[in-house]
């Protein structure tokens, strides 16, 4: 069910949407509705908006036809809302924000999915409508509190679905069910028409069989949004990521022998996996401490941000708590514990926790962690239903936090049969890049799609934009050359080196008089046809490229150049009156050359 592969099918003839629509409830009706889903839209009405389809262009729709689920605390306009709590149920007139733009883009919407009661969970084992369990053995948990959404895309009934993330219910699912699950950065997607478990904390999130269809899902669901006042977009440069397109980049893996697993004995080996095949991609391991970001995870559900929980349903909790699951209303009620005095001790224990964990972003470009420690089965979780569930998120839980984005991916499977997962970890606003290391890593360690034998291979890669997200392209000629005297400019400035090449046969160089450290300068001859010269091609923050330029000293400039490939980048340029004291060097091909010739 994947995007590419339906597009495909529907572009030669094969199938219609109203087709896919039909087989879709076919198998709904032959399954049963339950666990997975808590209500439908109405067959006839699917089908409705699958002929409206009929008239539009493909080329135009990003998601034409595409039949996708959402979590039920995401409103969609006529059907109830239920968070998985019948007595709380209401009827929202309008759709989400979310599922608005999605069917704009031309998705098609089957339901709502089955979840931990008021996405208070990380199990999916507390809902009245029945427990969902993984798609790969019915005795082990599916994951929550997203756990239908999970489900329905694992199980090849919608092609991607929407949950929600606030301590991992986008992630662990998604590891669960062998899934990739994209829990963007606060604000990304919009929470208008979502009900809140913590409203300052919650998350949109998508489950997709591959990170390319997430990031088609997302491009068409992001934006800022008024009615949301936690929407936000980055600003210049926010979430930049010059490492996603350079050779290497650095990957954060905690001190050796510092992860947890619960007794597991499989997926430390499979984490390590991950590992080796980070480093075969060209990753630079780095050691970091973990236990502040444990400790944060901590303050999540030990801390006064339960409180938030309690805020979300006050009136509801007031008045029917005997309606609730026993579990959900224990921790909800634990509000009653904390003061506002615990909240503001909370909120400056985090702050110190921010600046620590913020230093680990100075040594590393990504994290890599198992997405959750084990799998239990439903019977464990039964057994000790709070403590299991905090080890679940033992990894996820401060991410939101801390402000950070993440993708949970596939990472082989286990002896029996059940499948790992590992998620990468990146600042605020990286999840675009992240979704390409993790198509990376995907096709590294996984073969197949969700719960079928879909080959993983056969699907589009997904490949890093050009620049990278939030980046600027700047072509270096001399001092700022890898291990030259002014290289440090770049490096202080977080910019990678993407490539080395020329320039187009068009330019002459110089090195220039009286200049310290000495320099070079490059000038455009139209129609000179000569060597090309050597430059270096790297990605800067968009937000530092203002400080580089301002440092360029006269009669250096920074202009438009063109490399030998016919593509254009900002790059050093020279004012032509300082070449004419100055020494050609057109014929050595570059700095490099010419520094070597003097010694």
């Amino acid at each position: 069910m994947d995007i590419t592969s339906i597009h495909k099918a529907y572009a030669s003839g094969q199938v219609t949407p109203e087709a896919v629509v039909n087989e879709i409830y076919d198998r709904i009706d032959a399954e049963g509705l339950q666990p997975v889903w808590i209500a439908l839209v109405p067959r006839e009405k699917a089908l409705e908006q699958a002929r409206k389809l009929q008239s539009a262009v493909q080329a135009d729709l990003p998601l034409y036809g595409i039949p996708f689920a959402v979590k039920d605390n995401i409103d969609v306009a006529g059907i109830p809302t239920t968070a998985a709590c019948p007595e709380y149920s209401y009827t929202p007139e309008q759709n989400a924000t979310v599922v608005t733009r999605l069917e704009a883009a031309g998705a098609l919407l089957i339901g709502k999915t089955n979840m931990d009661q008021f996405a208070t969970g990380l199990v999916g084992t507390r809902t009245p409508y029945g427990i969902c369990s993984s798609v790969f053995d019915k005795r082990y948990i599916s994951g929550g509190s997203s756990s239908g959404s999970a489900v329905s895309v694992a199980s090849g009934l919608v092609s991607f679905s929407l949950g929600t993330d606030t301590a991992g219910s986008g992630r662990v699912p998604a590891m669960f069910n062998n899934l990739i699950g994209l829990k963007p950065t606060r604000g990304v997607l919009s929470t208008h028409g979502v009900v809140p478990a913590c409203r300052t904390l919650d998350c949109v999130s998508i489950f997709a069989e591959t990170s390319s269809d997430a990031s088609v899902v997302l491009s068409a669901a992001r934006g800022l949004d008024g009615q949301d006042p936690y929407s936000r977009v980055p600003a210049i440069g926010a979430g930049a990521a010059p490492w996603i397109a350079a050779p290497s980049f650095r990957f954060g893996v905690p001190v050796a022998g510092t992860l947890e697993f619960y007794g597991d004995s499989h997926n430390p080996a499979l984490y390590q996996a991950a590992v080796e095949k980070l480093v075969a991609l060209g990753g630079q391991p780095v050691e970091f401490d973990l236990a502040p970001f444990l400790a944060t995870a901590q303050l999540l559900y030990k801390g006064p941000w339960v409180a938030e929980r309690y805020a979300a349903i006050e009136s509801f909790v007031e008045q029917h708590v005997e309606a609730m699951d026993p579990t959900v209303a224990k921790i909800i009620r634990g509000a009653a514990n904390y003061s506002a005095v615990d909240t503001f001790k909370a909120a400056y224990k985090l702050e110190e926790l921010r600046r620590q964990t913020a230093r680990v972003w100075n040594s590393i470009d990504v994290m890599v962690l198992p997405t959750a420690p084990r799998t239990y089965t439903i019977e464990e979780i039964g057994e000790a239903p709070i403590e299991r569930n905090s080890h679940l998120g033992q990894y996820t839980n401060f991410v939101n936090l801390l402000d950070l984005s993440a993708v949970a991916l596939p990472a082989g499977f286990r002896p029996d049969g059940l499948p790992f997962g590992v998620s990468l970890i990146g600042q605020a606003f990286q999840e675009t890049a992240l979704l390409v290391l993790a198509d990376r890593l995907h096709r590294g360690l996984g073969a197949t799609l969700g719960g079928s034998d879909r080959k993983l291979a056969e699907t589009p890669a997904l490949v890093a934009a050009t620049p990278p997200p939030g980046c600027l392209l700047m072509a270096v000629v001399g001092a700022h050359l890898t291990g030259q005297p002014l290289n440090w400019q770049l490096t202080e400035r977080k910019g990678s080196l993407i490539r080395t090449c020329r320039t187009s046969p068009d330019y002459k160089f110089y090195a220039l008089k009286g200049t310290v450290p000495p320099k070079p300068g490059l000038v455009r001859v139209p129609g000179f046809e000569g060597p090309g010269i050597e430059v270096e091609v790297w990605a800067l923050p968009e937000d530092t490229v203002g400080s580089f330029v301002d440092g360029v000293p006269q009669p250096l400039s920074i202009g438009t150049l063109r490399l030998e490939d016919g593509s254009l980048v900002k790059g050093f340029l020279v004012e032509p009156a300082a070449t004419e004291d100055a020494i050609e060097i057109t014929q050595l091909g570059g700095w490099r050359k010419y520094r070597e010739s003097l010694k």
